[in-house]
């Protein structure tokens, strides 16, 4: 596909880069609205599949700098508590989508490497709440400073507005 501006050279477009629509339309017509969003949505899909592989990186290389033996999701979940405070694994079970033993299972690890602890539910003395603890803290500030910080550093040049506006169309589309 050719693509350019009235005036100045034409370039060539990759299949795979932003703005190409690889479906045959007709010569000289004018794609259809449905056609446009269709290939705007598959655009914002390659997208954040580019950005879930980075991602996924990331929190693999997060969880082994802290631990060799730490998985990716037990990563996932120490920031989860380290960013909402102390709470009950249910809580975290339902906000992450996954089942409850998976949670305690996770955690269980966690607290062996001295990166969470139980405290006690002064509401409910039956009931506990995931902590992490102060080597957590430190573990997780070194990991934001260090190498592995992948979309982090990427994003630490954006104006602070862009980065509202990003969270906020990610919000957007997480929460339908």
């Amino acid at each position: 596909m050719i693509h350019g501006t009235p005036g100045l050279p034409q370039r060539a477009t990759a299949p795979n880069e932003p703005g190409t629509d690889t479906r045959a339309e007709t010569p000289g017509a004018a794609p259809s609205a449905e056609s446009a969003s269709a290939s705007a949505i598959a655009e914002v899909e390659e997208q954040l599949s580019v950005l879930a592989g980075l991602i996924r990186a990331s929190m693999r290389d997060a969880a082994l700098f802290i631990d060799a033996s730490l998985q990716p999701f037990a990563f996932k979940l120490l920031r989860h508590i380290e960013r909402y405070g102390p709470t009950h694994s249910s809580a975290i079970a339902a906000a992450l989508y996954v089942d409850k033993s998976v949670i305690s299972r996770q955690a269980k690890q966690l607290c062996e490497l001295g990166l969470v602890r139980t405290e006690l539910d002064p509401d409910d003395g039956r009931a506990r709440f995931l902590a992490v603890t102060d080597l957590a803290r430190a573990k997780l500030d070194a990991v934001r400073n260090g190498e592995t910080a992948i979309v982090h550093k990427r994003l630490s040049d954006w104006p602070t507005d862009d980065l509202h506006q990003l969270a906020a169309l990610l919000a957007q589309l997480n929460n339908p």
